[in-house]
């Protein structure tokens, strides 16, 4: 690969308002999972950890079915249910705050001054049925008087009721009163004793729950929304999305601090090299050959052995190339390279997650040699990731001022509709980028993905099968075919798809090869056969390989905590943590573990819940998809 042929940064953490995107990153395709499962999201990170080869286009796994739910719109006897439903969940999630005022008590509550007197020194004077009878009046005044937001009084009133009869309900009313004035440390204490009574008591838990999170105490607060969805069944709208709000505060805060001390450093090599083969291959700049004679010790002779270190495609040449491009512009008197050193050394500074110093270079090279549309491209990519539509646009506008000829530019360009789900425009520039220039295998596998987006079976397959025939000595061809059928539910030939580009990967790279096809036939075992044992074999295998790759990474998380090995499955999301570049991915990242070490922690809390747990994830792990 020469350098000149370095694509524009990948689209992993794009802020667009349409999830159909060409290339979400890792997390976003999990979020996406597990917005819509939320009731196993603690059992199974099951979503297809698919990337494909060329950094910017990770196909999504549930393309057809996406759009099938789009096109279809539901019924009137749909959308009435579907009302209801949701009316009765905001009541449910309203009658969790406050004790029940809105309908008539089965005691009636009695004038103040007619309520019994009782107190810790005569209580053990009356009788059972006294001690009844008294709680049931004083549990009556008490709503009353929370009705009437006379909460100091209810609170004296709830309190006596418990001293005749201990009652969870009596403890979370006066909860709720302590809520209303902010007394949270109160709050906490009462629902402590409700939930001690009643390890169940969902309301209770849901208060706690409010109370911990006023306090700050995130993990305390996600640990009792969790169990309150879990008890419920995830049937409490509000509270789920509580548990995905605190899971994200918590990850939060984690990741700042991670962030603060974190070194920079480059992804796998995976990821670097499909990264980099997203733009056509071109020779290095005349000069720059490796045949040229140039010393070392100046920037020209740096930009040489950059360039040289780039087709080794293993971790350690990635690191020194971007180590050689630093120093490139360090020792200066670069002449007419100095616009590709820029080009360069922002390419890799994007790559180890400092975006704006990313954006500088690109600038500045854009500025040095407005020719070099490489830059323009690029830099149109990192506006898009930063949401900024407009400015990648007029990149793009930019790149074509210099050249109209140029098929990258259209590639490129048509990444930016796809992502934005302008399906129809983005086919139209991959075939332009195709009419162009025939011989670069990805404009080819992106048409065929967006036809599939398109709903265009046929003709999605038909492009695939075309593209093997003119490259089929390219293992990326069969890689991503095998994902269409993967999808379609087709495993046998999917897994011989995937078998056939691991073979052309060990022959072709067999030093530095994608590891992406066998975590893929990973996921298709797993999938067709649930054999958890071969698709675990095969992830490490991909590990050993590529020991930095962030899919192999989560896939083995995911696989683990679909067969309950939870413990095993938040280190391997810590590891992806400790891989992410950026702080969003870092969150991401942590979301997932947070949500894995909360499910430890409610189970060791609350055992009676470990079965119905798994019982979730039953119902809901057939697949990873």
């Amino acid at each position: 690969m020469s350098a000149q042929g370095l694509p524009p940064q990948p689209f992993r953490s794009v802020n667009v308002e349409s999830s159909a995107i060409s290339s979400p990153s890792l997390w976003e395709r999990v979020s996406n999972w597990a917005s819509e499962h939320r009731a196993v999201v603690y059992t199974i990170a099951g979503v297809a950890v698919v990337v494909t080869g060329a950094g910017i286009v990770y196909y999504y796994r549930d393309a057809t079915r996406d759009q099938a739910s789009t096109e279809r719109r539901a019924s009137k006897k749909e959308r009435r249910k579907a009302k209801k439903e949701k009316e009765a969940a905001e009541k449910r999630a309203a009658e969790s705050e406050e004790p029940s005022t809105n309908k008539r008590a089965k005691v009636e509550s009695e004038p103040t001054e007619e309520l019994p007197e009782v107190d810790e020194s005569t209580v053990d004077s009356l009788t059972d049925q006294d001690r009844k009878d008294y709680a049931a009046k004083l549990k009556a005044a008490g709503n009353k008087a929370y009705g009437d937001k006379w909460y100091n009084e209810a609170i004296e009133l709830y309190g006596k009721a418990i001293i005749c009869k201990p009652d969870p309900i009596f403890y979370s009313n006066r909860a709720a009163c302590y809520n209303a004035l902010g007394q949270w440390e109160k709050v906490v204490e009462d629902t402590t004793a409700a939930i001690n009574l009643d390890n169940e008591y969902v309301k209770a838990l849901n208060r706690r729950a409010n109370a911990y999170e006023h306090l700050e105490m995130y993990s305390e607060a996600l640990l009792d929304y969790t169990a309150s969805c879990i008890i419920d069944s995830f049937r409490n709208e509000a509270s789920a999305q509580s548990v995905e709000r605190l899971l994200k505060k918590v990850a939060e805060a984690k990741a700042k601090t991670i962030m603060e001390t974190k070194q920079k450093r480059l992804p796998g090599a995976t990821f670097i090299t499909n990264y980099l083969q997203s733009f056509r291959a071109k020779p290095p700049p005349a000069g720059l050959e490796e045949s040229a004679q140039l010393d070392e010790q100046t920037g020209k002779g740096q930009l040489q052995a950059g360039i040289v270190a780039l087709d080794s495609k293993t971790s350690e040449a990635y690191e020194k190339a971007a180590a050689c491009f630093d120093k490139a512009l360090e020792l200066d008197e670069l002449g007419e390279y100095e616009a590709f050193a820029h080009n360069m050394r922002g390419t890799f500074r994007f790559l180890r997650g400092e975006a704006q110093e990313a954006l500088d270079d690109l600038s500045r090279s854009t500025s040095l040699d407005p020719s070099l549309t490489q830059s323009f491209i690029k830099r149109a990519s990192m506006h898009l990731e930063l949401a900024d539509r407009d400015a990648a646009s007029g990149d793009f506008e930019h790149a074509l001022e210099q050249s109209k000829e140029d098929p990258d530019i259209y590639y490129h360009r048509a990444q930016l509709h796809f992502i934005l789900g302008e399906y129809t425009e983005a086919a139209k520039d991959y075939q332009k980028s195709i009419d162009l220039d025939k011989d670069f295998i990805f404009s080819h596998i992106q048409l065929g993905v967006t036809q599939y987006k398109m709903g265009s079976i046929a003709s999605s397959m038909a492009t695939f099968r075309r593209t093997i025939r003119n490259f089929e000595k390219v293992p990326d061809a069969y890689n991503y075919y095998g994902e269409l059928l993967l999808d379609q539910q087709n495993y046998k030939d999917a897994i011989e798809n995937f078998d056939k580009s691991i073979e052309l990967e060990k022959q072709t790279k067999p030093s530095a090869m994608n590891v992406l096809p066998i975590v893929n036939k990973a996921l298709a075992l797993f999938q067709w056969k649930q054999d958890s044992t071969e698709a675990e074999k095969l992830c490490q295998k991909a590990l050993i390989i590529d020991p930095d790759c962030d899919v192999a990474v989560v896939t083995m998380a995911q696989l683990l905590l679909q067969q309950g090995k939870v413990t095993d499955a938040m280190k391997y999301f810590e590891r992806a943590a400790e891989l992410s570049r950026t702080e969003a991915e870092v969150v991401n990242a942590l979301s997932y573990s947070e949500a894995t070490r909360t499910q430890i922690e409610v189970q060791q809390k609350y055992p009676q819940l470990a079965s119905r747990l798994q019982g979730m994830g039953a119902m809901g792990g057939a697949g990873m998809r």
